[in-house]
């Protein structure tokens, strides 16, 4: 892979990294600011009340999915880009300021509920801007594992997250934490964008966009895309169970461990540090794997597994007990989900012609994490609150089982030629290989 491959990998990861930051350090620190902006009470329900924020973060994806893919589509992949990253700066300087409930009352969640919308707005076109992106910049027989940076950078915007996490938790007390501590974050993070942005207005665009032939007129909008309506419908049960079940082991672990299973936060935070670094690691090799395989193995390989293995591996993090037994699971769980992870967002980006990919991967991925994976740690934490937690296991793996199916029946795309995915009026859903 040559050096200006690897430029366009950096650049596009390292704003990636700082998104993903943003994102996933609401999901870690809530444990110590779910107090601050609800009435104080039952710890559960307050954890419900920001994780349900953190769905409505979700909900608003399709929409800036909508909004920045069709930016992607017309002005480029660079502009869909530099716009993501100043919308998650903007998020994260509100709620490290937000007002808490003893100051605002419920204005400070109202301030709280904002900053997530921007950051649903800035999320739902950055996965498909970065999945573009990453995808188009590569070595053709090299996709995958160019494309596996994706889920990098975005991991390792989580271990950072969660390091600096680590961190306060070891140097600051407990109450200064619940107090103060948790809105340092979101000012590194607002930093971290700001370096960002700078990055990326130097950045290159793709030679897939650049040379594409389309017409201007059509890139980007919905007509097009219906045009690839059963593409999109692709993406949308593909993603279905990838995304509930990566969420489930990343985002949801750390509360699920000290929530359910009894661990210290301390010890919670510490397992997904470690997996996570694991996790990340794996990327890259497993991406490479399916370039030489083809993506619908890894796929089906993560979907049996995630169907056979959630349930039993669930159960035992509840009864893990300790640090070493809950990292053995979580680093099963999540070797499982890098089938998924690694290749995913090659795999959307390989079904849509150049005019219309950014917008044709955004939308419907964005749907897709919407309705499962932004609502996977509400479901899980609402089955806990009703008395039958082991219910949502069930639906993690129910998930999975739906997008076996269509892993099964779709086409393999490791071989398709980018900038020859044909502009057509009707198209088969599904070619199996």
């Amino acid at each position: 892979m040559g050096r200006q491959h690897w430029k366009k990998i950096w650049v596009g990861s390292a704003g990636n990294m700082v998104e993903w930051f943003d994102w996933f350090v609401y999901a870690s620190f809530a444990t110590y600011f779910a107090g601050a902006f609800f009435p104080s009470g039952n710890p559960t329900a307050q954890l419900m009340n920001t994780a349900g924020i953190f769905a409505v973060g979700f909900f608003m994806r399709p929409v800036g999915g909508w909004l920045l893919g069709r930016v992607g589509d017309r002005k480029g992949r660079k502009a869909a880009l530099t716009l993501t990253v100043t919308l998650m700066s903007a998020s994260a300087i509100l709620i490290a300021v937000a007002p808490t409930y003893a100051v605002a009352g419920y204005g400070g969640a109202l301030v709280l509920l904002v900053a997530r919308l921007l950051q649903g707005l800035s999320v739902g076109g950055e996965y498909a801007a970065s999945a573009t992106y990453l995808t188009e910049a590569s070595d053709p027989r090299r996709r995958g594992f160019a494309s596996s940076f994706q889920y990098v950078s975005m991991t390792a915007g989580q271990i950072v997250g969660l390091g600096l996490l680590i961190i306060l938790q070891r140097t600051m007390s407990d109450g200064a934490l619940h107090s103060y501590g948790w809105r340092i974050p979101f000012v590194v993070g607002a930093l971290g964008a700001a370096v960002v942005f700078y990055l990326r207005r130097s950045m290159l665009e793709t030679e897939v966009y650049e040379e594409d032939t389309s017409h201007a007129e059509e890139r980007g909008t919905l007509r097009a895309l219906w045009r690839h309506r059963r593409e999109a419908f692709l993406v949308v049960a593909l993603t279905m169970g990838g995304t509930v079940a990566y969420y489930t082991y990343t985002t949801y672990l750390t509360k699920y461990l000290s929530n359910s299973a009894g661990l210290s936060k301390q010890t919670a935070t510490l397992v997904s540090f470690t997996a996570l670094i694991v996790f990340a690691c794996l990327q890259p090799l497993a991406g490479a794997l399916s370039d030489r395989i083809g993506r619908r193995p890894l796929l089906i390989t993560f979907a049996v597994g995630s169907t056979v293995l959630t349930v039993p591996i669930m159960t035992l993090l509840k009864h893990a007990g300790g640090y070493w037994p809950a990292l053995g699971l979580a680093l099963l769980a999540l070797v499982v989900v890098t089938g998924y992870t690694s290749i995913n967002a090659c795999v959307k980006a390989e079904l849509f012609p150049t005019g219309v990919r950014a917008l044709g991967v955004a939308l419907p991925y964005a749907v897709a994490n919407a309705l499962f994976g932004g609502t996977a740690e509400y479901v899980a934490l609402w089955f806990k609150k009703a008395g039958i937690e082991s219910g949502f296991y069930w639906y993690v793996a129910g998930c999975a089982a739906v997008s076996l199916v269509v892993y099964v029946a779709m086409r393999e795309t490791r071989d398709l030629d980018l900038a020859r995915v044909r502009d057509r009026t009707d198209s088969s859903l599904t070619t199996a290989s």
